[in-house]
């Protein structure tokens, strides 16, 4: 039996994980837990799993669960507590689905304690990619990917030799604003934003899937994930969600991964490779039915922000945490009615404009630079 930590327990991909657990208690258990401030769905979850560890956002939120809980297990809060969970000496495994650049730390600190990690967090690889490898390959940790796209490249690649491939190609829905125009996106609600047409996500992911920064983000995943040039990553729009990604070998050969879109594929992928389990209650992929799969090439100027992460990932160093920390502030903004949406990619743009790069940057000046992008984005925001 595989035991767990998850961070990010309340949310999509959190939850997924604890469905995948319900329907293989057999094969997993999960040991500790963080999430932030949902205290009823955290607090139900506890009572079903009771972990050893948990941990909450404030020391508030930290005592108020000691009070209303009848398990008893340790209650921690902030990134002590995420640190705590993710370096829980009774989990084997460690699913980072925390949002943000907070997952950076606990993700390092359960390579030291040589855990396996089922990566779900995208600001890990973004803004410390050549810390985070490099550590996790000279302690001979695993670093398994959950975002679909990722996975599905992860199995193209199984029993292929990385050297015979010349590109791998990620698929992007094209978010809720896919087939509208640049002047169609002036004055769009964060209603309408959060309206994916394909998948259910948090929040923040589904701005990012609109703006296309989600691609983006993943794009520079990939290169720090499979060692690929990004003049060997691209990116194309596929409306249905079907074919997760593709990888093309130096042959012509395409392999593609297909499925319905359903993030309990790759979640359990993770946590049983390299064997493999029935997903419980997932639907079947049927391509009678879907009858025709499209594609579009990715139009850099309708969706700037993908053309701001291929620059930026290619310019490196610190660049790439400027890329998301600006982005994570500027959705912030949006999403709390401050700014429109198109003010997104503004903000972004500026900060990268006036940023000169660190090129071999230390975890020190990846925090600084990701504390000053986003105090210079919030003056900007009027």
């Amino acid at each position: 039996m595989k035991s767990i930590s998850i961070l990010g327990a309340t949310g999509s991909i959190g939850t997924q994980t604890f469905d995948v657990v319900r329907s293989h208690p057999e094969q997993f258990c999960v040991t500790s837990f963080s999430f932030g401030k949902n205290l009823k769905l955290g607090k139900a979850l506890i009572e079903e799993f009771r972990p050893n560890v948990v941990s909450v956002s404030t020391k508030e939120l930290a005592e108020e669960l000691k009070r209303t809980i009848s398990h008893s297990c340790h209650v921690y809060y902030g990134e002590e507590g995420l640190l705590e969970v993710a370096t829980d000496p009774k989990s084997d495994i460690l699913i980072n689905a925390v949002m943000g650049s907070v997952g950076l730390g606990p993700t390092l600190a359960a390579i030291e304690e040589r855990k396996t990690i089922a990566l779900a967090n995208k600001e890990t690889l973004v803004t410390a990619g050549h810390i985070v490898m490099d550590r996790a390959k000279r302690l001979g940790v695993s670093i398994l990917p959950v975002d679909s796209e990722h996975s599905a490249i992860f199995q193209c690649l199984n029993g292929e030799n990385k050297r015979e491939m010349s590109k791998m190609i990620l698929t992007a829905s094209g978010g809720s604003f896919r087939d509208k125009s640049r002047s169609d996106l002036e004055g769009v609600t964060v209603e309408e934003a959060l309206n994916h047409p394909n998948w259910s996500m948090g929040s923040k992911i589904t701005i990012d899937s609109a703006t296309m920064m989600n691609k983006g983000l993943e794009v520079i995943e990939a290169h720090w994930f499979f060692g690929t040039s990004y003049e060997n990553i691209d990116v194309v729009l596929h409306r249905e969600s079907v074919i997760h990604s593709m990888v093309e070998f130096v042959d012509g050969s395409v392999i593609a991964h297909l499925g319905t879109p359903d993030m309990k594929v790759p979640i359990q992928y993770a946590l049983t490779y390299p064997k493999r389990l029935e997903v419980m209650g997932g639907k079947r992929l049927n391509l009678v039915e879907v009858g025709s799969l499209h594609f579009e090439t990715m139009d850099m100027e309708r969706f700037p922000c993908l053309r701001y992460a291929y620059e930026a990932g290619k310019a490196g160093g610190t660049m790439p945490t400027v890329l998301n920390a600006a982005n994570e502030a500027a959705v912030e903004a949006f999403l709390n009615g401050q700014i429109p949406f198109l003010e997104i990619e503004s903000l972004i743009e500026h900060a990268l404009e006036v940023h000169d790069v660190i090129k071999d940057p230390s975890l020190s000046d990846i925090h600084e630079v990701d504390v000053s992008t986003r105090r210079f984005v919030q003056t900007l925001i009027v």
